[in-house]
């Protein structure tokens, strides 16, 4: 079993014995909140640190930090070639 370093053994078996116990729906709903509060952190953080950016600049830096330079410069050039 691979142990966490901010869980303990005792609860790291608990959060795996709920984990199996759950339906493949649930586990995959689960994982979407999951991810959808994640985003959500992460968008805050950039906001916190950048507040000059507006909404559109705030999710570019998100996904230039999540996918890389290069995606968020192609959308970018879409965007801004877009609203021409």
């Amino acid at each position: 079993m691979h142990e966490t370093t901010d869980t303990s053994t005792e609860a790291e078996e608990v959060q795996l014995a709920l984990l199996r116990a759950m339906s493949g729906r649930d586990r995959v709903r689960q994982t979407c909140v999951l991810s959808s509060h994640l985003r959500q952190m992460a968008l805050n953080a950039i906001r916190k640190r950048f507040p000059e950016m507006d909404d559109s600049e705030n999710k570019l830096a998100f996904i230039e930090l999540t996918f890389g330079k290069s995606l968020s410069d192609a959308i970018r050039s879409q965007v801004t070639g877009a609203s021409r």
